[in-house]
C-alpha cells in the first residue's frame, strides 16, 4: 500500500471502509473514530481559550491542545498502520497449505497485526484521560462535544480490543497471545468505564444546566 488512507476525504474512507475489500477494515474504523474523539477534545479547548471567564484554565487548555493534536495525528497514522499491518497477513494466508513456510509466516504476520489495534487502544485510554480534565474546564457551552468525545473514544477503546482479540485466538504462540490479551483487558477495564463517566457527567451539566 503506497497511498495513504488518510490522504482522502472521509467520503473516500467511507466508500472504501463499505467496498469488497479487507482494507480498511474494522481496525482502521476505530482508530479513525478514536481520532474524532481526540479531535473534539482540540474544539473544546479551542473554543475555550482567550475567554476571560477562564483565564485562570488556559495554561492547562493549552497543554491539554497540544496533548490532544498529538493524539488525533498518532490516531490518524493508525489507521494507515493498521492498513499496513493486515496486507501481510493478507498474503501470508495465500500462501499454500502445504508450503512448510506458511505455519511461521502466517504467525508472525498475526502477531504484527495485533500491534497498532492494541496501540490504539493505548492512545484512546490517552483521549479519555484529555476528555475528562477538558470537560472539567473547558467553555460550558462545549460539554455536548466532550460527551460526543468520550462515546468515541468509548467505541474506538472496545472496537480495536475486539480487533486485537480476533488475531490473538488465532496464534500458536499462546504465552504471547495472553500477554496482550491481558494488555487489553487491562485498557478496556480502566477507560471504558471512565469513558462512560465522562460522557455522562458531561450529559448531567447538560440536563441540569449547570
Amino acid at each position: 500500500m503506497t497511498e495513504k488512507l488518510m490522504d482522502g476525504s472521509c467520503g473516500d474512507f467511507a466508500r472504501a471502509l463499505a467496498a469488497k475489500s479487507s482494507i480498511p477494515g474494522g481496525g482502521g474504523a476505530s482508530a479513525y473514530a478514536g481520532a474524532l474523539a481526540a479531535a473534539l477534545c482540540g474544539m473544546a479547548g479551542n473554543f475555550t481559550v482567550g475567554k476571560k471567564r477562564y483565564a485562570d484554565v488556559e495554561e492547562d487548555i493549552l497543554r491539554l491542545l497540544d496533548e490532544a493534536e498529538a493524539a488525533r495525528k498518532r490516531l490518524l497514522d493508525l489507521v494507515d498502520e493498521d492498513a499496513r499491518a493486515f496486507e501481510p497477513l493478507s498474503r501470508a494466508y495465500g500462501i499454500p497449505r502445504d508450503d512448510p513456510r506458511r505455519a511461521d509466516v502466517v504467525e508472525e504476520a498475526t502477531k504484527a497485526a495485533c500491534l497498532p489495534p492494541l496501540a490504539t487502544m493505548e492512545e484512546c485510554g490517552k483521549v479519555i484521560v484529555l476528555l475528562e480534565e477538558m470537560g472539567r474546564k473547558c467553555s460550558a457551552l462545549l460539554v455536548s462535544d466532550i460527551a460526543c468525545g468520550a462515546y468515541l473514544a468509548q467505541a474506538a477503546l472496545y472496537a480495536s480490543h475486539a480487533n486485537v482479540l480476533v488475531n490473538t485466538r488465532s496464534l500458536s504462540d499462546a504465552a504471547w497471545a495472553r500477554e496482550k490479551e491481558a494488555r487489553c483487558e487491562a485498557l478496556a477495564g480502566e477507560y471504558g468505564p471512565r469513558a462512560q463517566a465522562c460522557a455522562q457527567t458531561a450529559l448531567s451539566k447538560i440536563c441540569g444546566g449547570e
